[in-house]
């Protein structure tokens, strides 16, 4: 039986969360359908562009994120704090940037003059649209009914796009963070699509592993036929890695970026190779750092979605994000 969100997803317990979306058809989501033999492959775009472009109006930081065929990954990060700082105008103007939104916000963006009561509906309005600018379910939202929308005229067809809900996992330990994201960093590898995490399209390790790519003139380029033809908001980068800091709450990821390279690259190896006995002498420092057992680590790294819903994800009432 499906949980409520509110009881999976709580800022309090974590701000990181594993997040999947699957493809409902027996058609592939992107890439060539060997049984149309139709590619679409260009659909990925479609959807890493979007997950930028979300990530850059929502308080959702990226820390992963893979395209595969029939599904994609997120790791993303709460920020509910971010949300917190920015003034009315700034929320209207996100979430307009999204949707048309009613005619009173309308007005009350461009400056008209309005009256104590319209007033005070624009500032209730304001703090609705601050809420679902820092929640997982909106952004989801967000993300795949627009994609299942353009797949479908693609298509020629109506119904679901994708599957009723997309699942979340907490995670809860940096055990956990740290091996959720090499799991999706390394999805390509893993299905057999990429030899090396540069040469793995459409994901966050090979976007990393490249910074010389201009994503926000990339995305720019799209604008054009994009459902979001008011966005004028800059491109949030990926989550950063701030390195080991203990003294206080990191902003961004609490790794290296080089540790972070050099695990993916290590883990990757082993994983490519079917050597599942120990971890190579390569073995990265954040390994010490963070007490992980390196036969642990190798065996969330490749099968984390059958362990992690057991260990993270117990039945427990939980708090509204």
């Amino acid at each position: 039986m499906t949980r409520p969100r509110n009881e999976l997803v709580s800022v309090q317990d974590t701000p990181y969360y594993h997040v999947v979306s699957r493809c409902v058809r027996r058609s592939y989501l992107c890439g060539i359908d060997h049984i149309s033999g139709k590619n679409y492959e260009h659909r990925r775009q479609w959807i890493e562009d979007r997950i930028r472009i979300l990530s850059s109006l929502f308080a959702i930081d990226v820390c992963a994120y893979a395209v595969m065929s029939n599904h994609h990954h997120l790791v993303v990060k709460i920020c509910p704090s971010q949300a917190v700082e920015w003034s009315d105008r700034e929320v209207a103007s996100r979430w307009t940037s999204l949707f048309k939104g009613p005619l009173l916000i309308q007005h009350w963006l461009s400056g008209k003059a309005l009256n104590k009561l319209q007033v005070e509906t624009v500032n209730n309005m304001i703090e609705v649209y601050r809420k679902r600018l820092s929640s997982l379910s909106w952004f989801m939202k967000c993300l795949n009914e627009p994609i299942a929308r353009q797949a479908n005229q693609e298509d020629g067809c109506t119904g679901h796009f994708w599957e009723s809900r997309f699942k979340s996992q907490a995670l809860l330990t940096e055990e956990a963070l740290l091996s959720c994201m090499a799991y999706v960093d390394l999805n390509p590898i893993r299905a057999g699509i990429a030899d090396t995490p540069e040469d793995s399209a459409h994901t966050s390790i090979k976007e990393r592993i490249k910074p010389c790519f201009n994503r926000e003139k990339a995305i720019k380029s799209q604008h054009t036929q994009s459902p979001l033809k008011r966005f004028d908001h800059p491109i949030k980068p990926l989550a950063i890695f701030e390195g080991n800091l203990r003294n206080e709450t990191p902003l961004g990821l609490p790794f290296s970026a080089e540790d972070y390279l050099q695990l993916i690259d290590s883990t990757g190896r082993i994983i490519r190779n079917d050597k599942t006995g120990a971890i190579d002498s390569h073995i990265p420092s954040i390994f010490k750092r963070l007490n992980i057992d390196s036969a642990s680590w190798l065996n969330h790294a490749t099968r984390f979605e059958l362990i992690y819903p057991k260990k993270f994800t117990k039945k427990r009432q939980l708090n509204v994000a």
